[in-house]
């Protein structure tokens, strides 16, 4: 749907290794490599999974598209290069995208959502420039630390063409290119997220 299909070499994976190997060891984390390096994420706490809930209610009734929480995206910065999404809004048919690793092309991807956490730079400025990379046609933010949310669309030359930032009080209509009309209320994600 968003980009060419990510190609990757068929070679020795050290970083995956090293990657898989910490997500074992040490259950409930968020383990990602971006930019060739590892990046590790703590376990979402209550609010932090409440504020995804409730992003993630208006795509249960489309019909297209699914919407998943924690779902592997392959990135087209590296040849080990991964994210893994708070949530995603992908095509229906995406199991038929499956490259390696529990994670998915990115031609199937319609949106790609993260709640802030303590590592909240990593949601508002890394993963913004390889997300466009990739060319995720939508890419939201919850923003806990600055009450804000954040949607950026119209991905090009690795970086987002539009960042629209939305505070409390607002309602935000998302693109219909991810699968159909969704309104959300900013307050109310925002405030799910308080912790």
């Amino acid at each position: 749907m968003s980009a060419a299909a990510v190609e990757r070499p068929h070679e020795e994976r050290a970083l995956i290794a090293e990657a898989n190997h910490i997500t074992e060891s040490i259950p409930g984390l968020r383990v990602e490599i971006i930019g060739d390096q590892i990046l590790v994420s703590p376990a979402p706490d209550g609010p932090h999974s409440e504020a995804l809930m409730l992003f993630a209610a208006p795509f249960l009734n489309l019909g297209l598209v699914r919407a998943l929480p924690g779902i592997g995206l392959w990135l087209p910065s590296g040849p080990e290069d991964y994210a893994i999404p708070d949530l995603s809004v992908v095509d229906d048919d995406y199991r038929d995208h499956l490259v390696e690793n529990s994670c998915y092309d990115p031609t199937c991807f319609r949106l790609v959502m993260e709640v802030t956490s303590s590592n909240w730079k990593t949601d508002l400025q890394t993963k913004v420039a390889y997300y466009a990379k990739a060319r995720i046609p939508v890419y939201v933010i919850v923003d806990r630390k600055h009450q804000r949310l954040h949607v950026l669309t119209e991905p090009a030359g690795g970086r987002y063409a539009t960042h629209a930032i939305h505070i409390p009080g607002e309602l935000v209509t998302l693109p219909e290119s991810v699968g159909g009309k969704v309104v959300l209320d900013v307050e109310r994600i925002l405030k799910a997220g308080l912790a």
